[in-house]
């Protein structure tokens, strides 16, 4: 029974998902000090920004299932769905909750003529632009194509 789950630590398209998914985090870092010229720890463990770690996530997998087991199997084809269904929900119902939240916050800060409010505000990035989305799905494609194969030489 513990073989079995040892095994997901040999399961090259999982940790090439996750890694991908951990640089996209990681690289939220330089990229928002590059914008802002201020170091923001707390995007380690936000959503939202450049670029998408769920797109790098998602497109890893699906990159990592088709180096597997074919780009023409079933399985790839549900990975690909499924990860056009989690770019296509960062990039329009995330995003659009975002502009929501911008609207309300700007509503908020009209209500009270400058003062401070002392509540949190709303998050106003939740989702992507398509311009992190493809960002974040191409360095998911690129992590799976450099560690699949060389995590499927090391591991076996």
């Amino acid at each position: 029974m513990i073989a079995d789950f040892l095994g997901v630590l040999r399961n090259g398209v999982l940790i090439a998902a996750l890694s991908a998914w951990a640089l996209a985090q990681v690289i939220k870092l330089p990229v928002e000090y590059a914008r802002s010229r201020r170091w923001n720890w707390a995007l380690l463990f936000r959503v939202g920004g450049m670029p998408s770690s769920h797109s790098a996530l998602v497109a890893a997998a699906a990159h990592g299932i088709g180096l597997t087991t074919g780009f023409n199997s079933p399985y790839f084809a549900g990975a690909v769905v499924l990860a056009v269904i989690v770019i296509y929900d960062a990039t329009g119902i995330r995003r659009q909750a975002g502009r929501h939240a911008e609207v309300i916050n700007t509503m908020v800060n009209n209500l009270v003529e400058g003062h401070p409010l002392r509540q949190e505000q709303l998050r106003e990035v939740l989702g992507h632009s398509p311009m992190e989305a493809i960002v974040g799905m191409l360095m998911g494609l690129v992590l799976a194509q450099v560690l699949v194969p060389w995590l499927t030489r090391v591991i076996s």
